[in-house]
C-alpha cells in the first residue's frame, strides 16, 4: 500500500521543489513566465486550495501533432500541470516497483530501444537460435487513451492507496477530462499523470498475463503488445482469453485491423521496425518520413536524431540515400 500522507505531499516546500523540476526546459515559455510573476503567492494559493480541498482542475487547450499519425494533445494550465508533477513525483516510484519487467513505455531505464532488444532476445530464445519456427501474436488496443474507464481506474487506485485525500486529488485529475461528453472515459494525451495512470491501468492486464495465464515471452509498450511462442494454436487460444479479459475487466478492445499471428520469418511490425530472424528494418512509412524530412537543408538536431534511430537496425540503404553514411 502507498503510505505517504496527503498533507506532506501538498506542503509549500514540496510545491517549491516541484516548481524547480517543472521549470526544466520550460523557463522561457510564455505561460510559465506569466505564472512565475508573484510565484510565491500563486503557490501559496494553490497550497490552500489543496489543503482545503477546494482545488478545481481547469480546462484544456488542445492542438494537433503528427508522430507520425495525427493525434490530439490536450494541454493543461501551468497551475494544473504543477499538480500533475506533484502527483507524479510521489506516485511514480511506488508504482514503478510494482510494474512487470517487460512493460517499457514511459518508465525510467526502459523505452523503445530496450523493448526492441528484448524482442530480439525473446525471438532468439523461442526459435532456439533461429532453428525452429517462432510465431508472434501482435495486438494493439483501439483508441487506448480515449477509452480508459474512469470508474475502473479509480477502483484500481483505491486498492493501492490508503489516503482518501490523495484519492480525492487523483479523482479531480482523472475526471478533469473526458473523451466523450456524456461518459467518464478517456485520459488526455499530454498529461504527465496520464503516462503513469495508463501503466497503472494496464498493469492489471500485465499481471493477468504473467501470473494468471503464465505467459513467458510477453512485451508491452503502451497499447502495443506481443507474445512469442513456438505453437500457433497456443497463441490462437490465448487471444480468446485476452479479448475476454480486456473487454470484461478493463472496458477496452483490441483494434480489429491491428491484431495478427504470423511467423517471425515473414516479418513482424513492432514499434516502428519490421523484425526478421537475423535483422530488423524500418517500417516503410517511417522510412518515407525520414527521407522527406532530410530533403533540402535539415537542422543539425534532425540529423542527429535520425542518426540515433538508424543505428538500431539494418538501415544502410536509407543512410546512403539521405547522406548519413
Amino acid at each position: 500500500m502507498f503510505v505517504h500522507k496527503y498533507q506532506d505531499i501538498i506542503s509549500v516546500e514540496n510545491l517549491l521543489t516541484i516548481w524547480q523540476r517543472f521549470l526544466r526546459g520550460k523557463r522561457h515559455r510564455k505561460d510559465v513566465m506569466e505564472f512565475e510573476i508573484n510565484l510565491g503567492e500563486k503557490l501559496l494559493l494553490l497550497h490552500n486550495y489543496l489543503k482545503n480541498k477546494t482545488y478545481l482542475h481547469g480546462e484544456y487547450w488542445k492542438f494537433n501533432v503528427s508522430d507520425p499519425k495525427p493525434r490530439i494533445i490536450h494541454k493543461a494550465t501551468v497551475k494544473d500541470r504543477v499538480v500533475h508533477h506533484l502527483l507524479y513525483k510521489e506516485l511514480y516510484p511506488y508504482f514503478d516497483k510494482r510494474f512487470i519487467y517487460d512493460s517499457y513505455s514511459c518508465r525510467e531505464e526502459k523505452g523503445t530501444h530496450k523493448a526492441l532488444d528484448r524482442f530480439k532476445y525473446f525471438a532468439s530464445k523461442v526459435s532456439r537460435n533461429n532453428t525452429c519456427t517462432c510465431w508472434v501474436l501482435k495486438c494493439d488496443i483501439k483508441k487506448f487513451f480515449a477509452n480508459i474507464d474512469h470508474f475502473k481506474l479509480k477502483k484500481i487506485l483505491e486498492k493501492k492507496i490508503q489516503d482518501n485525500d490523495i484519492l480525492w486529488l487523483l479523482s479531480r485529475v482523472v475526471d478533469s477530462f473526458s473523451a466523450e461528453q456524456d461518459l467518464a472515459v478517456g485520459l488526455p494525451l499530454g498529461n504527465l499523470t496520464s503516462q503513469l495512470l495508463v501503466n497503472v491501468y494496464m498493469n492489471e492486464f500485465d499481471m493477468f498475463i504473467k501470473e494468471k495465464i503464465r505467459v513467458k515471452h510477453y512485451i508491452r509498450y503502451a497499447d502495443d503488445f506481443v507474445i512469442l511462442h513456438e505453437d500457433k494454436e497456443y497463441l490462437e487460444n490465448l487471444l480468446l482469453q485476452i479479448n475476454t479479459y480486456l473487454n470484461t475487466y478493463l472496458n477496452v478492445y483490441l483494434h480489429p485491423n491491428k491484431v495478427f499471428i504470423k511467423t517471425l520469418a515473414s516479418g513482424v511490425d513492432f514499434l516502428g521496425w519490421v523484425h526478421f530472424p537475423y535483422h530488423r528494418q524500418l517500417r516503410r512509412s517511417t522510412k518515407r518520413k525520414i527521407i522527406k524530412n532530410m530533403e533540402g537543408y535539415p537542422k543539425p538536431e534532425t540529423m542527429n536524431s535520425y542518426r540515433g534511430i538508424l543505428k538500431h537496425g539494418n538501415t544502410y540503404k536509407v543512410k546512403k540515400k539521405i547522406g548519413l553514411n
